[in-house]
């Protein structure tokens, strides 16, 4: 009889001190690909227990930023403030094993401790005065001072994983301080939490960025301390901006949703953001399923990614272009209102398709649009002054007389074109920039011939009659 696989399980645990940034949202995207690749069960934990930081605002804007991307969790999200009687729970067991213990030293105290390291030129730490071992005797207790409660870490040996991403890393364990898992009014620390969380959510596998490196060895002595199984860890190495530097507000935007209010697709978005620290081939371009088909943590990158906006704008170009007209006319219409546009007044459909091959964002593309969206305006007279010259109207008034004749499709009105140009002898832009200034008022557009064509007929010649 063989044994069925143990369901993998994920996890990504913000904390809700701001929006998602964008190493957060790659962070979670990994832990999301990794899950789904392998039929597993991801869990969204918000790591709360900042009270002065943690704000109700930022817990939305990353469960908004996490349904953006299309990363909606299996199991919760769960909050940590929820569970502190968990917490004190498994403090009070660990206590009554011994694996804790009350530690009255005062943050003073413990520091001068340090700096006594630091003159012997050892590494800093706390130096044990309170931790029981057998045949010592503690200090007195102070009156009046309420305890940490610190865990007992193996003095001795080393803790090491073999890392997902990293390969083997290794930590002595005397490099490791007794960790302050309960503060003196009883709530836990962020490590204690981290792990009670893990063990009891049944998390097999922590993706998460190299900046918790540090974290893991003290996190996996607790878990042995618990009899809890360990999970595999792998630690993503950071994303930096295009300057080499550790990414930041000063290279652009690092919140997750103003690239959707800048007019990024969030499928764009999460292919970039995959592609960041993790390949599969010389492929650039895939969508979800595929990425969730292709991943797995052999193919993670262990050196740092670089932020590109311009490979960035690319990816998202690309998108569009493959979009359905349809649905990206759905997407743009908001875009639009907001500019003071009509969607109504054009076949946004069609006028999108036209469009849609000159933008990077749906911004650009929404702003393309109000040629054919917003209240028309005559062009300035500077602008007719220089196209609207005497040549130039007798050869829109000879346009506008063969077009009321005329099918209005974009293939005839091209046609009309090439036969005003040859009868009068003109080049292109002859005809079609003095067609563009008196149609839209303006010089650039994309193909004249389309454009007339969408703006429709008696529009075209009641603009073209005015002039």
């Amino acid at each position: 009889m063989t044994s069925t696989p143990a369901t993998i399980r994920t996890r990504f645990a913000p904390s809700p001190t701001g929006f998602l940034h964008l190493g957060g949202a790659r962070t979670a995207l990994f832990s999301w690909a990794f899950a789904r690749h392998h039929q597993g069960v991801f869990v969204l934990r918000i790591e709360d227990t900042d009270l002065e930081r943690s704000t109700p605002e930022a817990v939305q804007a990353i469960l908004d930023s996490m349904d953006w991307l299309g990363m909606q969790p299996d199991e919760g999200p769960f909050y940590q403030m929820q569970r502190m009687d968990r917490y004190r729970e498994v403090v009070a067991q660990m206590l009554q094993a011994g694996t804790a213990y009350h530690c009255y030293s005062s943050p003073e105290e413990v520091e001068a401790m340090r700096e006594a390291a630091r003159a012997q030129g050892l590494k800093p730490r706390y130096d044990g005065t309170w931790r029981p071992e057998p045949g010592k005797t503690l200090p007195p207790v102070p009156p009046g001072r309420k305890p940490v409660v610190r865990f007992k870490n193996p003095q001795d040996g080393a803790t090491g994983w073999n890392d997902m991403v990293k390969g083997p890393i290794a930590f002595d364990n005397t490099e490791l301080d007794d960790l302050i898992i309960a503060r003196p009014d009883g709530t836990p620390t962020y490590n204690f939490c981290v792990v009670v969380d893990d063990w009891d959510m049944g998390i097999t596998h922590v993706l998460r960025g190299d900046d918790h490196v540090n974290n893991t060895p003290r996190q996996i002595n607790i878990l042995r301390a618990l009899g809890a199984t360990l999970p595999e860890y792998g630690h993503v190495p950071m994303i930096l901006g295009p300057d080499g530097e550790k990414l930041s507000k000063r290279h652009g935007a690092v919140n997750v949703m103003e690239y959707d209010a800048q007019g990024y697709l969030p499928e764009a978005m999460v292919n970039y953001l995959a592609r960041l620290g993790w390949s599969h081939g010389d492929d650039e371009l895939f969508t979800r399923e595929q990425l969730v088909q292709w991943f797995d943590t052999r193919h993670l990158s262990k050196s740092a990614s670089q932020w590109d906006p311009k490979k960035l704008n690319w990816v998202n170009a690309q998108y569009i272009k493959q979009m359905d007209n349809a649905e990206l006319a759905a997407r743009v219409a908001p875009r639009i209102e907001r500019r003071g546009g009509n969607p109504g007044a054009v076949d946004l459909v069609a006028a999108i398709g036209l469009l849609k091959d000159r933008a990077e964002t749906l911004e650009q593309l929404a702003e393309a649009a109000l040629l054919f969206c917003k209240p028309f305006q005559p062009a300035s007279a500077e602008l007719a002054e220089q196209h609207l010259t005497p040549a130039a109207r007798e050869a829109l008034a000879d346009f506008s007389q063969r077009a009321a004749g005329t099918d209005w499709t974009r293939e005839a009105i091209s046609a009309l074109i090439k036969a005003v140009l040859a009868d009068r002898g003109l080049k292109m832009p002859q005809l079609a920039i003095p067609l563009r200034v008196a149609v839209v008022g303006q010089t650039q557009t994309p193909a004249v011939d389309a454009v007339l064509a969408l703006i429709g007929k008696d529009v075209v010649l009641q603009r073209l009659g005015a002039l």
